[in-house]
């Protein structure tokens, strides 16, 4: 998960997300369905074996699986499917590990139920995981690799209770989530099937018991603005890059945005520069632009490229008549679309549905997952947590805290499969 979720968008009172679960009659809430032998079977067996899952999630977490080296760890999460029964698991072109489970019937829908196994952290950081009590501390102990052992535990869950579905389960670890690797993995998955061939899309990313059902886009880019450079004394006069660089970052700190749809900016690296007596050939800056709402997105888009555009002409016009004329270059580092589904979708209803037929309550928000690819397509998506609690996402000291309850997370993964897939009687 690229950044924390955005629980701003639980706009929803409380008694506004009871009745969503409540008001439409769901799969979720189809009478007996948590009590069936087999539904019942594979929900205690999430409970009584989750030391096994909790092993899942350490032993994955301390094999190294940085952005676009992903490939150790997707080979040993094949393995471990193969390992629970599934047959003819495949790695795509991509990276991505796909494994089906087919459903009974030729119509029903078709879900995917995945996480990511990408890591924010380079290949040189120590990933091993330390034990704390029912606190496990390692790099990327809760994002993704929370989510990539509730895969695995209802992988295995589905398959020992000898449950059926309608629908076909589609489960899959994908490559590049975070930012580096800008949803290639899912784009991968998603382009190379017809939006027709998904009929639901789950992610399950980090510690909680969360609910992500907007998509927060992003637009980044790296700008340099180059001119000739020069002598800062004997040269002094020309249009320098970092001066119009500094002008640039002044007009985009003055754009006003929208807090509904929540709409941010952000400059986060600059660059440029030789030497203090040197007059720069090259002013460089990292900028991030984020929002809820497609057309917000693109709008201030095109304002920052605009603040940019002025900044080098203020700088041609403080230094007229010199003969230095100043370029701009944009690098597009990463685009991830923006989408917003109603809180009223099946989907989004179905998972508060299950959520409370587990006894807790979760509230839809916004961020930034896999799932922002398959929404921006018109599929029904979400990404939920993997239950537990957690902290210091993206950071060496990232925590995972199990708790008491936490294979519930594990629990509302299966309840939501089953529910969107349908079991038949």
């Amino acid at each position: 998960m690229t950044g924390p979720m955005l629980n701003h968008r639980s706009s929803l009172p409380l008694a506004g997300v009871l009745w969503l679960a409540s008001a439409v009659p769901l799969p979720a809430q189809e009478p007996g369905l948590m009590q069936r032998p087999q539904v019942a079977a594979a929900l205690d067996a999430l409970r009584t074996t989750n030391e096994w899952t909790l092993a899942q999630q350490v032993s994955l977490c301390e094999i190294p699986a940085p952005p676009f080296k992903e490939a150790t760890r997707a080979a040993e999460f094949r393995r471990r499917l193969e390992g629970l029964g599934y047959r003819g698991v495949r790695i795509d072109p991509e990276g991505n590990v796909i494994a089906e489970r087919p459903g009974t019937s030729r119509t029903g829908p078709r879900v995917v139920l995945s996480a990511h196994l990408d890591t924010v952290f380079p290949d040189t950081v120590n990933v091993s995981v330390r034990r704390d009590g029912t606190r496990l501390r390692g790099p990327g102990i809760g994002d993704d690799c929370r989510g990539l052992a509730t895969v695995l535990a209802v992988a295995r869950a589905l398959n020992e209770a000898r449950l059926q579905t309608a629908g076909t389960i589609v489960i899959v670890a994908t490559v590049g989530e975070e930012g580096p690797g800008n949803l290639r993995g899912v784009r991968y998955l998603m382009d190379r099937r017809s939006a027709g061939e998904t009929d639901y899309f789950i992610s399950v990313d980090g510690a909680g018991l969360g609910l992500v059902s907007a998509a927060v886009g992003s637009h980044r880019y790296r700008v340099t603005i180059k001119g000739p450079g020069g002598h800062s004394y004997g040269a002094f006069g020309i249009p320098n890059p970092i001066h119009a660089l500094g002008r640039a970052i002044a007009g985009i700190a003055a754009i006003q945005v929208p807090t509904t749809p929540k709409t941010t900016f952000n400059v986060g690296i600059i660059e440029g520069g030789t030497s203090i007596n040197s007059i720069a050939m090259a002013g460089v800056m990292e900028v991030d632009m984020r929002s809820e709402s497609p057309v917000a997105l693109d709008s201030l888009d095109a304002r920052v490229h605009r603040a940019v555009q002025q900044g080098i002409e203020a700088e041609h016009q403080r230094w007229p008549g010199t003969g230095g004329r100043l370029t701009v270059e944009w690098k597009e580092v990463g685009k991830r679309p923006a989408a917003v589904q109603p809180d009223t979708l099946s989907i989004v209803r179905t998972a508060i549905a299950t959520a409370g037929a587990l006894g807790f309550i979760t509230v839809p928000s916004a961020s930034s997952t896999d799932a922002n690819y398959p929404m921006s397509l018109g599929i029904p998506a979400i990404t939920i947590d993997g239950g537990g609690e957690g902290g210091g996402a993206h950071a060496l000291s990232e925590w995972y805290d199990d708790g008491r309850e936490g294979w519930k997370g594990p629990q509302w993964a299966l309840m939501l499969v089953l529910s969107l897939a349908g079991v038949p009687r």
